[in-house]
């Protein structure tokens, strides 16, 4: 079975759609991450980019995303 490969979200490209597949980081930070909506599963794409932070859209919703939070969120291409 071949698993589809991983990269960060910071890595992935404007308005492109990527799935979450896994949140790297404490119990806390994938709590809180999830509270976001950003579950593994779930289908996002980035927005726009500023710095090092990242706008990602799920569903219609918006959400402001710091660089080091997008790098410990891994994804796939859909």
């Amino acid at each position: 079975m071949n698993l589809p490969p991983t990269f960060p979200l910071s890595m992935a490209a404007e308005h492109t759609p990527v799935r979450v597949v896994s949140i790297k980081g404490t119990p806390d930070f994938a709590k809180r991450i999830a509270e976001m909506g950003l579950n593994p599963g779930a289908e996002i794409s980035v927005c726009q980019r500023s710095g090092s932070g990242l706008l990602v859209s799920r569903s219609g919703t918006r959400l402001a995303l710091g660089g080091g939070m997008a790098h410990r969120i891994l994804v796939c291409a859909v």
